[in-house]
């Protein structure tokens, strides 16, 4: 690219045209006015959205709090909240881009609304979304807030990594948004196939958005996978080994295994591509030497491992949630972390299985069959430990363990599809059906969503001292478990009747009626993520009836349950010394929970940075100017990436004293206020009463 062009076309590809529009207005067709129709009215939420959300933010003057206690923490529980409150929004994006996708095949009978490519936009983005941007947040922002509280620990490893790396994820989040608003997002699905985007076939900005936004989740999720597992591995209180970690913490543990494996070849085949599309090299082009099926490798080798990135941290809730509400000791708590490691470990060995069509020798195929079958053997470990864990208890039907009943019953069909899927031959004839599409999402949505919402309702008491309204509660899970039903099992019926994936139209009319039941279990989880907003909106209006500031609201097993909710900034006043485990059980068994300390000391903690917040302004810039080629923007970025970390190496004075008065006055209030609420039983754990104290009552705790 000369400098003359460069200096000719300050903007790049960026142009009028590149409005969503701006199509509609100069070709004025029918098909072109509804699709233009559509897209103009996405771009408006999301510009709305952020000129509502800035005129709010400066109405109530709350930029130097968000900026100061939020933007710029390095307070692992802060960070936390932000990953969570990011998967909201992408979830709300992502599951109106579905109903939009379920519509358009409900009454695809010989062509519906939507054009081809939006079509083909709309699972791309959704795929890409939920995947990448819903899920992988959700989860990071699980493991932040719990994994330190624990083990034991004051904050991660690298706090201002941690905050980097959120950075990196949500300059990736706002890549994919700003799609809406500027040019097109990607046809080629969340997997993003070569040869079909390369250049040659796809010479938009659709693929390139796609690249870049992955390219930044995925560092961050590397950088999140070292940060977590160093924290686990150096960071424990004294006496946590690893058999007496929460299974929670042992799967957080698997899972960054996985990332930091897993996440690099995703990124190697991003990069890759982006150097055939923009240097012309020929990686996976059809001809002088490229060979697409490199990516494909490249990629399930990512993709599988992922798969159980996202699955592990949702079993480590569910152990958490079944032994919690059935008020029992986990059962077969060895079987079930030897379980969580084969999965981690199988879960490289198994990725061919996604493209047993693409012409592997039967042998192959044979053996990547084989061990697709194996990995379900750990997974069925699990399912009978929870519902052994559950026998004879006394189970109380909270909203997290509604999600868990619902994830086990729904989650086994899914498996059992799997198994299916795992014989190549059958494979063979619905691999391009939306068989494939119902067992994919019979494992996701029951498997990822629904633990990642049982955690949200689970520890949403200990990060803001409030619990969640249970009726609105209960009201959003039954929807989102049967609208989950209704949305995805008649796709198994439409799969075996020939019905291919990522198809816009259809001229068999059987298709329509279970594309219409369909349709309303799309509706009908619309109404489940509308519910979870009043639930939230009805909980914070009754917040001071149902404060629970004294910590442990569900009878809880482990330390996240023995310190105030919300937690102070250093977590613990003294680190604690375990003995054994479901520490914060034997505590309370030795009475020795709940202990003012003879002695505090100062505790050092990091200083606020802005690192995170920079990194994520120059990496979106970075990504911008790349996508439409606004040369002088990328070149700008890259300096002041580099200057910015450059600086930061230069600094020294990183960390700050928290005062032992300061922790004495905050631990007494806390037990003040413990000695002063009623310690409640379960019947009563769900109403105004409870104040955060449970009465103890277990079985026993494993030495």
């Amino acid at each position: 690219m000369s400098l003359p062009y460069v200096l000719a076309h300050p903007l790049g590809r960026l142009s009028l045209e590149s409005l969503p529009f701006w199509q509609m207005l100069q070709d004025p067709s029918e098909a072109n006015v509804i699709n233009g129709v559509i897209a103009t009215g996405a771009a408006s939420m999301v510009v709305i959205g952020a000129i509502v959300t800035f005129a709010l933010i400066t109405r109530y003057r709350k930029w130097g709090v968000l900026w100061s206690h939020w933007l710029t923490s390095p307070d692992h529980k802060k960070i936390g909240i932000m990953y969570v409150v990011l998967a909201f929004v992408m979830l709300a994006r992502a599951l109106i881009e579905a109903l939009l996708m379920r519509t358009q095949q409900a009454f695809g009978l010989g062509g519906g609304f939507l054009s081809p490519d939006h079509f083909a936009q709309l699972f791309s983005t959704h795929g890409t979304i939920m995947i990448f941007f819903m899920a992988m947040p959700f989860l990071t922002g699980m493991i932040n807030y719990v994994m330190p509280l624990q083990i034991g620990a004051r904050d991660v490893a690298f706090p201002v990594l941690n905050s980097i790396s959120l950075g990196l994820t949500v300059a990736g989040a706002a890549l994919v948004m700003i799609s809406l608003c500027l040019g097109t997002f990607s046809t080629g699905g969340w997997f993003g196939y070569p040869p079909y985007t390369e250049a040659s076939f796809s010479p938009g900005v659709g693929p390139d958005y796609w690249i870049w936004a992955l390219t930044l989740a995925s560092l961050g999720s590397t950088f999140t996978g070292i940060n977590f597992a160093v924290t686990i591995y150096k960071h424990r209180a004294p006496g946590m080994t690893f058999m007496r970690m929460p299974l929670f913490t042992w799967t957080a543990l698997c899972t960054s295994i996985l990332m930091i494996f897993a996440m690099p070849p995703l990124t190697v085949a991003t990069a890759q591509l982006a150097l055939d599309r923009y240097l012309a090299f020929h990686f996976f082009t059809n001809a002088l030497g490229g060979n697409m099926m490199h990516f494909a490798n490249l990629f399930w080798l990512f993709g599988h491992p992922e798969v159980y990135i996202l699955i592990l941290p949702a079993f480590g809730v569910y152990s958490e949630v079944v032994s919690t509400f059935s008020g029992k000791v986990l059962f077969g708590y060895r079987a079930l972390v030897m379980a969580t490691m084969a999965i981690a470990i199988l879960s490289f060995t198994v990725w061919l299985h996604h493209f047993f069509t693409m012409g592997q020798s039967a042998n192959i195929n044979a053996v990547f069959g084989i061990a697709s079958m194996l990995i379900g053997i750990p997974t069925g470990v699990k399912i009978y430990d929870w519902m052994l864990t559950m026998f004879r208890g006394r189970i109380r039907f909270t909203v997290p363990m509604i999600y868990s009943i619902g994830f086990m019953l729904l989650f086994v069909l899914g498996g059992i599809s799997g198994i299916l899927l795992a014989d190549p031959g059958i494979d063979y004839q619905v691999h391009n059906s939306v068989f494939l599409v119902a067992h994919f999402h019979n494992v996701a949505v029951p498997g990822v969503l629904f633990g990642m919402i049982a955690a949200y309702h689970f520890w949403f008491p200990k990060a803001f001292g409030f619990r969640l309204n249970e009726r609105w509660g209960k009201i959003s899970a039954l929807c989102w478990i049967i609208g989950f039903m209704l949305a995805f099992f008649p796709l198994y019926g439409l799969g075996l009747m020939g019905m291919p994936r990522r198809t816009v139209a259809y001229s068999e009319p059987t298709y329509v009626p279970l594309e219409m039941v369909a349709l309303l279990g799309a509706v009908l989880v619309i109404v489940a993520l509308i519910a979870l907003v009043v639930q939230l909106w009805v909980s914070i209006r009754q917040r001071h009836a149902n404060r629970v500031f004294a910590g442990d609201p569900w009878d809880g097993r482990s330390l996240e349950w023995s310190i105030s909710a919300p937690p102070p900034e250093y977590n613990f006043a003294m680190l604690p010394r375990v003995t054994g485990r479901d520490a914060f059980t034997v505590a309370k068994e030795n009475r020795s929970a709940y202990q003012r300390l003879d002695t505090y000391e100062d505790i050092e903690m990091p200083k606020n940075s802005a690192m995170g917040p920079v990194i994520a302004a120059i990496g979106f810039s970075l990504a911008f100017g790349l996508v439409w080629h606004i040369w002088w923007m990328v070149i700008l970025s890259f300096m002041a990436a580099v200057v910015t970390m450059i600086g930061r190496g230069f600094a020294r004075d990183t960390t700050r004293i928290v005062s032992a008065q300061q922790v004495r006055k905050e631990h007494h209030r806390w037990i003040d206020a413990v000695a002063s609420v009623t310690a409640i039983s379960r019947a009563d754990e769900r109403t105004p009463a409870n104040g955060g104290l449970a009465q103890h009552e277990t079985e026993g705790v494993v030495p």
